[in-house]
């Protein structure tokens, strides 16, 4: 019998939807973790590239009566955008056993761009900003026109990875009106649901999420962390905190997802907002 991973206070277990076998934790935020995983079916027919990356909901999360629900509907607004600056999706299932939702998502090696930013703390010069900058600007634009709004725009959200540059997490995202309509969506009202110093003011006083906010985050990007205008770390506290944990975890040429800790659990009612 296979012994579980440990993550936090939750020992969570090693083999979900009886296929896909967890290695290591890659990173945990404010609602999930992601996993590599190994994909069992496909080593068994002798797949040489089986290893996937597996998101599971926090255990505080996942107790809520629509916790898969709300992981499903991440799943639906990745899956309406495609796009090549996008983590690519496989599946999204729920393993019987523990009736937990997961999506199954490609493995990427790199790092998240802030870490890329803390290790740089002069901010990078403009041509690497228009390298990442702009096929972020290109994913958003797709995503808008197929109606879906990430809700977090972040560097913790950016992957530089080998493939190119690739935005994920959209655990905080919503389909805007008359897109499809039925899925469940986290109730911003309940949760600080935005990231200080890259939300637009109208969020951080309790508006609704909308394209021009999301413009907002990838402008305060740019101007954030262009060389010329590097603000002081004092300002982004999290960056010491990368840098101890990436001293004691740090695992070369892995990805390192770290979604930040934006949202805290209120109490047990449910996590979504009705439609």
């Amino acid at each position: 019998m296979t012994q579980p991973l440990l993550t936090g206070a939750w020992e969570v277990p090693r083999l979900w939807g009886g296929r896909y076998r967890l290695e290591r934790l890659l990173g945990a935020g404010g609602m999930g973790a992601v996993y590599c995983a190994r994909d069992l079916l496909q080593e068994q027919l002798g797949d040489p590239y089986a290893d996937v990356a597996l998101k599971i909901l926090n255990d505080e999360l996942a107790h809520a009566p629509d916790a898969n629900a709300l992981l499903f509907n991440e799943f639906a607004l990745m899956r309406q955008v495609r796009h090549p600056n996008l983590v690519h999706l496989y599946s999204f299932g729920i393993d019987p056993e523990h009736d937990r939702g997961f999506i199954v998502m490609e493995l990427l090696r790199g790092p998240t761009l802030d870490r890329v930013l803390c290790e740089r703390p002069l901010g990078l010069p403009l041509h690497e900003l228009q390298e990442i900058g702009l096929p972020l600007l290109s994913v958003l634009a797709h995503a808008h026109q197929h109606g879906v709004l990430h809700g977090d725009i972040k560097p913790g959200n950016v992957l530089l990875s080998e493939q190119g540059v690739r935005l994920f997490d959209f655990g905080l995202g919503q389909s805007e009106a008359g897109q499809l309509q039925g899925l469940a969506s986290l109730s911003r009202t309940r949760f600080n649901a935005w990231t200080p110093g890259y939300a637009a003011p109208e969020l951080r006083h309790g508006g609704p999420l909308t394209r021009q906010a999301e413009l907002t985050a990838w402008v305060a990007y740019c101007m954030n962390w262009q060389r010329a205008n590097r603000p002081s770390i004092r300002a982004y506290p999290h960056c010491r905190s990368i840098r101890l944990s990436a001293r004691r975890t740090k695992s070369p040429g892995t990805c390192q997802v770290n979604s930040g800790r934006r949202c805290k659990r209120r109490s047990s009612r449910t996590l979504s907002s009705e439609r």
